[in-house]
């Protein structure tokens, strides 16, 4: 498995002129996240709410720059209403969601936004990706960059809980 996945979704940000990225606190982004906020280039934000990034990334196009929204399965439902916002102006929003509630998941909680996340999305309007081994994660993102800015187009990635391990908060 490599662990080198968020190193190059980081260099794809920069080689695609991604200048910002808004994200809620997640251990699967850690990495990916620590990258966006050490590059003076990349205005990281943290968000109280995943909703709030929507909002952002359609501000950021309207200014003139590209920008990724990293969240978790679990706070893809909040998103759903703001993408109106993005279908309906044909502003383009990538988002990196690393899943919850699938390969072997502790939380009972985290099950059922897991198993709808895919289904929701496409509902909505949003076409999704998805990475279920290390190393599909990085060109699926790049393959999801190019085609979210250049068709102008609502894309996600799933990056799978095999991928982003497994969390056990009693150890």
């Amino acid at each position: 498995m490599s662990a080198n996945w968020p190193d190059t979704i980081f260099e794809h940000f920069k080689s695609s002129d991604v200048r910002q990225v808004a994200y809620v606190p997640d251990a699967g982004h850690k990495r990916l996240i620590e990258l966006c906020e050490s590059d003076s280039d990349i205005h990281a934000v943290s968000l109280t709410t995943e909703e709030e990034g929507v909002a952002m990334m359609g501000g950021a196009w309207v200014g003139g720059q590209r920008g990724v929204l990293l969240l978790q399965s679990s706070g893809v439902g909040n998103c759903i209403n703001m993408l109106s916002l993005q279908h309906e102006c044909r502003m383009p929003i990538l988002m990196l969601v690393t899943m919850r509630g699938e390969w072997g998941e502790f939380n009972p909680w985290q099950v059922a936004m897991g198993k709808s996340t895919q289904e929701t999305l496409e509902s909505s309007g949003v076409y999704v990706y998805r990475a279920d081994d290390a190393d599909e994660v990085a060109p699926t993102v790049q393959a999801a960059l190019n085609f979210a800015f250049n068709t102008s187009r609502m894309v996600a990635v799933l990056i799978g809980q095999r991928v982003i391990g497994t969390k056990n908060f009693k150890k």
